[in-house]
């Protein structure tokens, strides 16, 4: 009996020294070969090709790689598959060489991206992979694979390099945060600390123009960004933009109107500016969906300080402004000629502005802001100027050429002024802090 078991055994040992293991399958994700190439080949072609993909996934690399050099070196899925099979040799220098050459050889070959993403990812070089699956997801922006590295990869970047950036912040080493926060935005471009971090340093380097830029899209990012609008504020504030500066730390207030900061910052400013009372309301003029005379005259006003501080004559009769929020700023306005008073003598402070109606109102500003030497220039001349929907017998046509010829003012994609629309508070803002900038 004895040596029945002994005879037994050795046949098992013999047969089980004469079976083959089953390599383990790999590691990595193969894409199946891509249907628009393959239709282009024979049937015999896309059998061997499947057959390939076959042992590439069994884990079979010398298989794989006999059957590849059988298909031969110029068959179009050949530098893929042996990128695939360096790959299951952990031979990533090889596999990056093959992957490459595919792509050069064959750029709409998923495969061959999806496999140099992967090789990245082994070497720790994590940009570089998620560019390649952001390549793949341009000419396939279903492919679940590329997706979910993309997804991870960017979380892992934007960690990263925000760990560096800070780190470099805490170590005094502001140039190299810089660097890393201008990096990590080109992977999460709407990152509000970025932005912000990013606008500090420029204020350091007294790059007032980088300041303004990160902060003026971190508020565009989220407009009741509270730091966002201080800092802005501040920045705007330091430039001696005070009329810009002003006008931010409003927006800042009606968002919290207990913030005792903000609150001293618009005192100062009023009286740097000549303010001593503005009125409530012209804080709410940012956000009028149409902007009326009054609010126009104080804004003019409130931005233009020859305005504030001419003498200007005998004030125009008014019978109309008594109550007017703003009846200071018309006087003023109306006295210079910049506004009109009426035959009858009214002002009719509540009607709404139209677009026709506001660059009237602009060019007299011009031109009382030239006579008072401000060196104030076209930026195209008039004569090339034609706007579709306002003919030469138009009652504003001068008015409405010279505000587009001055920039203050723009047409539309199919050179309209649309004379009868409305001005919204926003643009009214910035349509004459544009001018302030143009005047100085």
């Amino acid at each position: 009996m004895v040596k029945k078991w002994t005879g037994l055994a050795g046949v098992l040992l013999f047969s089980g020294a004469c079976a083959t293991m089953a390599p383990p399958p790999p590691a990595f994700y193969i894409e199946n070969p891509s249907t628009s190439i393959s239709t282009g080949l024979s049937l015999d072609a896309r059998i061997a090709v499947d057959e390939v993909w076959t042992l590439l996934r069994q884990g079979r690399a010398d298989k794989a790689e006999k059957a590849l050099l059988r298909l031969g070196e110029k068959h179009p899925f050949f530098e893929a598959g042996m990128g695939y099979v360096a790959l299951l040799r952990d031979d990533y220098a090889g596999a990056e060489a093959r992957f490459q050459g595919s792509i050069r050889a064959v750029p709409e070959l998923i495969a061959a991206q999806l496999g140099i993403g992967q090789v990245y990812q082994k070497l720790g070089r994590r940009e570089d992979a998620l560019k390649s699956y952001l390549e793949v997801l341009k000419r396939d922006p279903a492919n679940a694979f590329a997706t979910g590295e993309a997804g991870v990869l960017r979380t892992a970047i934007v960690e990263a390099l925000q760990a560096e950036a800070e780190e470099a912040i805490r170590t005094g080493r502001p140039a190299e945060a810089k660097d890393a926060y201008l990096r990590l935005l080109e992977y999460s471009p709407k990152l509000q600390g970025a932005h912000l971090a990013l606008a500090r340093i420029f204020v350091q380097e007294k790059n007032f123009a980088g300041v303004l830029f990160h902060l003026r899209t971190a508020i565009g990012n989220d407009p009741k960004d509270k730091t966002a609008l201080r800092e802005y504020a501040e920045a705007l504030y330091q430039m001696n933009q005070f009329s810009r500066s002003l006008d931010t730390f409003q927006r800042l207030l009606t968002l919290d109107p207990a913030d005792k900061p903000a609150k001293e910052r618009v005192e100062a400013l009023k009286v740097r500016l000549g303010i001593i009372d503005l009125p409530e309301e012209y804080g709410d003029i940012s956000g009028l969906e149409a902007v009326t005379k009054e609010a126009v005259a104080a804004l003019i006003g409130a931005k233009f300080e020859d305005i504030r501080t001419d003498a200007a004559g005998p004030p125009p009769v008014i019978v109309d402004i008594s109550t007017s929020w703003a009846r200071t700023y018309i006087v003023k306005a109306a006295a210079f000629g910049i506004m009109e008073v009426f035959s009858n003598h009214t002002f009719q402070p509540k009607k709404i502005l139209t677009r026709a109606e506001m660059a009237e109102t602009l060019i007299r500003l011009v031109e009382y802001l030239k006579k008072k030497g401000r060196p104030i220039v076209a930026q195209i001349p008039e004569d090339r100027i034609r706007i579709a929907d306002v003919p030469q017998e138009h009652p504003f046509v001068r008015p409405i050429t010279s505000a587009v010829s001055y920039q203050l003012m723009d047409l539309s994609k199919e050179r309209t002024f649309r004379p009868e629309l409305t001005v919204s508070g926003a643009e009214a803002i910035r349509i004459l802090d544009l001018l302030a900038g143009l005047s100085k």
